[in-house]
C-alpha cells in the first residue's frame, strides 16, 4: 500500500520483509504470523539559536608583495589585538583562511593605471569566531571597527544539538504511529506495539550568510557608530523515522 501523500506503508500477510536492524545485518521477519504496519516519515523541531559562529575577515592592495604582507600583518594583528580586548578566548578563534597572492589581470576591468599600480598584490585573511547569540553583532563590530572589511556571515545553531534532534525524532514518530493507527483502523485491525524505529537525519540546509565584503574603506568615526541591528535566526533540526508496528 502506498500513501499519495508520500509517506511510505505496508500491510503484509503472507509476504516477507526483512528490516535491518544494525550493521550485523538483525532482522525483522514480517509474515502472517507477525503481521505489521511500516511507516517511514519526517518532522522537524524548531529553537531560538543560542549560539554564533560569526566569520571575521579582510582584504587589501598594494604595490608590491613587501608592502602587501606587511600592511596584512598590520591589519591582522589589529583585529586579533581589537577582539582579546573585546574579552573574546582565545580558544572561540580559529583560522579560516589566509592568503598573499599577485592580483590578476581580470580583476583590474575599469581600474584607472594608477589604481593598477597600486593593487599589484592583494592579501587576505579570514577566522570564524564562535560566541553566543546575543554577543554575535557586538563581536561583528568590534572585529570591523578594527579592519576587517570583508565580514558579515553569521551561522547560528544551539549548543544541545541533540535535545533538538531527540524532539523532532519524537514528533516524527508520534506522526508515524497516527498515520501506522488511521491505515490499521482502514483495515478494520488495531494498531498493537512498535516493534523497530530508526532514525535517520535530513541533510541540514547551509545556512545563507547574512552579509558578505563589507565597505573595504575606513570608517569615519568608527568609535561613534553602533553595532548593526542583529537578531539571532531560529534552528531547525529534522528527522526521519522509520517505524514498525505490530497490528491485532
Amino acid at each position: 500500500m502506498h500513501l499519495r501523500s508520500g509517506v511510505a506503508a505496508m500491510f503484509a500477510l503472507a509476504s516477507v520483509l526483512s528490516v535491518p536492524l544494525s550493521a550485523r545485518a538483525q532482522q525483522i521477519q514480517v509474515n502472517k504470523e507477525n503481521r505489521t504496519i511500516a511507516v517511514s516519515t519526517t518532522d522537524t523541531a524548531t529553537a531560538d539559536a543560542d549560539t554564533a559562529t560569526v566569520h571575521i575577515g579582510f582584504q587589501i592592495y598594494a604595490a608590491d608583495q613587501q608592502t602587501a604582507y606587511a600592511s596584512g600583518s598590520k591589519s591582522s594583528n589589529a583585529i586579533a589585538r581589537a577582539l582579546e580586548a573585546a574579552s573574546v578566548k582565545n580558544d572561540a578563534i580559529q583560522s579560516e583562511s589566509q592568503n598573499i597572492s599577485r592580483v590578476q589581470p581580470f580583476e583590474f576591468q575599469n581600474l584607472t593605471p594608477e589604481q593598477k599600480a597600486q593593487r599589484q598584490f592583494t592579501v587576505q585573511q579570514s577566522w570564524s569566531v564562535k560566541t553566543s547569540a546575543q554577543a554575535a553583532a557586538a563581536i561583528l563590530d568590534t572585529a570591523v571597527k578594527a579592519g576587517a572589511n570583508q565580514s558579515g556571515s553569521i551561522d547560528w545553531s544551539v549548543a544541545d544539538a541533540d535535545s533538538l534532534e531527540s524532539l523532532a525524532a519524537g514528533k516524527a514518530l508520534k506522526r508515524a504511529r497516527e498515520i501506522a493507527d488511521r491505515m490499521a483502523q482502514g483495515l478494520g485491525s488495531k494498531l498493537g506495539t512498535l516493534i523497530y524505529a530508526s532514525n535517520q537525519n535530513p541533510e541540514a540546509p547551509r545556512p545563507m550568510p547574512m552579509m558578505r565584503a563589507m565597505a573595504s574603506s575606513p570608517m569615519a568615526k568608527a568609535d561613534a557608530v553602533e553595532p548593526l541591528a542583529i537578531n539571532a535566526r531560529k534552528v531547525t533540526s529534522g528527522a526521519t523515522v522509520y517505524a514498525v508496528f505490530a497490528i491485532e
